[in-house]
């Protein structure tokens, strides 16, 4: 099962970000946010593309993930973000915590 995969200074979801990968993910989140970080970069980008399911506990890392980030002037880039994900960030009115990418 795909964790999590850093590849090309994009971080890749996994399919069921969900309270079953959320520890997983989370550390492998936060070892990416700091590579980004100690590059100096100005973004934290994670992959979406591969992700068919979250529930609230995903979501909760990817803001965790994003506070993290501003903390350090980071913005937090979310790619080929699916229907399920737009969705949920919608409902809870968290857009503006993102920039989402097709």
């Amino acid at each position: 099962m795909l964790i999590a995969e850093s590849y090309n200074e994009v971080l890749i979801a996994p399919p069921h970000l969900d309270a079953g990968s959320r520890l997983d993910f989370r550390r492998a989140a936060l070892e990416h946010l700091e590579r980004v970080a100690q590059r100096n970069d100005t973004r934290v980008v994670i992959d979406l593309q591969h992700t068919t399911d979250i529930d609230a506990s995903g979501l909760g890392v990817l803001v965790l993930v994003q506070k993290r980030a501003r903390e350090r002037m980071i913005a937090t880039k979310l790619l080929h973000a699916p229907a399920a994900v737009k969705q949920m960030i919608a409902l809870t009115k968290l857009e503006y915590l993102f920039e989402l990418e097709d």
